[in-house]
């Protein structure tokens, strides 16, 4: 074979050594992650919360689920938004691996294996290893859970807004506008004739007219930047001491602030009572948890204040200008003090500081989820399969918290940017030492043409 042409047969060994595989040390993120897994007993919780989906004997091999729930807190580590996404990474990286212990001679599971196994597991199994996460945070002394701050986002769905049929007669959007168009007298309607009619049309995106037929829960709304999609809500109680996620809920897109915020409070009810069945988790927690609770203006409602007065949290809820209010009737005077009680304290001193820091550490938690978490836009369809898979997202993003008061990272992109970080931190500080030695050059430089002559006279001097 000449110099510079390839091969092109090559007879393939029928043994391999164990040996000679190729190996790697691991991720350093991950090892620490398994550590704190491994710490806190986190296969013997799963696999004994799991024992009743799987049989002794018969079936197909199955994921263990430990490393299902592995891999989809590596969705959110790595920002994979899809299942598929997640499971070509693991079957490629050595470091994840180890992680979820494979060798290099095994296959790890197939992405039809994750989504199989999330649809027979339900969503109270999911919630479980949630509130898990929550015992590991108050057991490391991170989660306090006394005040909470409240905020909802929206989800893109996996569902096309052009695919929506009519809830009474389930016809698509452009046999209606066709239906309309016939009615009022053209036979023959184009698309202009159609865009037409459509254009000034009064109510054309009422969500109790139209809906998806394969994913009924998406709604049509609007997003965070104006366009019109179909959509989910996605609403979080966060710890405003330590900003763990205390409760995460899904919901309609449609459904406004104050309609949503009764599921969530009972939720994050649940999960706190749920942290303190552990006596040594409960030790950790504050002695008064669900104490405050600190809201956008969008929550703001008499509903609102007195549900809140009457669970025991006393409320920080932004209040918009809507004038003079009137309280002449009767039955007003617990909303008159829960509203006049609110005013007093959002105008305090602690009152803004918890407002501004409502705004930081609540939208902190979207930006790590659902931007760098790669879960805005969702791949499934549902309201249960995205609890499933947020409730495990939500709970990476707490266990980071976790790592990053341990380790001071918390994602395994972090450490990207430390030689960057480094190199940064020593410019800054040899800078002044860098000047003055450019500085003595220059002078150097300056006298060097008359080097020539000063020697020859000192010498003869």
């Amino acid at each position: 074979m000449a110099m510079g042409q390839e091969r092109r047969e090559r007879q393939e060994s029928m043994w391999v050594e164990t040996s000679a595989l190729p190996s790697a040390p691991g991720h350093p993120f991950y090892e620490r992650l398994h550590e704190v897994l491994k710490r806190h007993g986190f296969t013997e919780f799963v696999e004994e919360e799991c024992r009743r989906y799987y049989a002794k004997l018969l079936g197909r091999p199955s994921v263990p689920p430990t490393v299902y729930f592995k891999m989809l807190l590596i969705g959110y580590f790595e920002g994979i938004d899809s299942e598929r996404g997640i499971a070509w990474r693991v079957a490629d990286s050595m470091g994840l691996r180890q992680f979820l212990g494979y060798e290099l001679t095994q296959g790890t599971p197939d992405h039809s294996s994750i989504s199989r196994t999330r649809r027979l597991m339900s969503v109270e199994t999911h919630r479980m290893v949630f509130q898990w996460v929550l015992g590991v945070l108050a057991k490391e002394k991170v989660l306090k859970g006394k005040t909470l701050g409240i905020d909802a986002t929206t989800l893109e769905a996996n569902a096309a807004l052009r695919s929506i049929v009519r809830r009474d007669t389930g016809e698509s959007y452009e046999e209606f506008l066709v239906r309309l168009a016939q009615a009022s007298g053209i036979e023959t309607p184009t698309r202009a004739d159609l865009a037409k009619l459509d254009k000034n049309r009064k109510g054309k995106g009422s969500n109790q007219d139209w809906e998806h037929p394969h994913d009924p829960d998406a709604r049509i709304a609007k997003m965070k930047d104006g366009r019109t999609h179909l959509a989910h809500k996605a609403e979080h109680a966060v710890d405003m001491d330590s900003g763990a996620v205390v409760a995460v809920t899904m919901q309609g897109a449609d459904q406004g602030d104050t309609e949503t915020l009764p599921e969530t409070l009972r939720e994050t009810a649940e999960n706190l009572a749920a942290v303190e069945q552990d006596e040594e988790a409960a030790a950790k927690l504050d002695e008064n948890p669900m104490s405050k609770g600190v809201l956008d203006k969008g929550y703001h409602s008499n509903d609102t204040l007195m549900l809140l007065d009457t669970i025991g949290m006393r409320a920080y809820v932004s209040e918009p200008d809507r004038g003079r209010r009137n309280w002449e009737g009767e039955g007003k005077e617990h909303a008159r003090y829960c509203v006049y009680g609110n005013r007093r304290r959002i105008r305090g001193d602690h009152g803004k500081a918890l407002l501004r820091q409502r705004g930081e550490k609540v939208e902190r938690t979207f930006a790590h989820v659902y931007e760098t978490g790669a879960m805005r836009r969702t791949h499934l369809r549902h309201h249960d399969n995205i609890l499933k898979r947020l409730l495990i997202h939500v709970g990476g993003y707490n266990l980071s918290l976790v790592l990053r008061k341990h380790c001071g990272i918390g994602k395994p992109r972090t450490l990207q940017d430390v030689y960057r970080k480094v190199q940064a931190a020593l410019s800054t500080l040899f800078r002044p030492y860098w000047s003055a030695m450019k500085r003595l050059c220059g002078l150097y430089d300056a006298i060097r043409p008359n080097w020539s002559i000063t020697q020859p006279l000192a010498q003869a001097g």
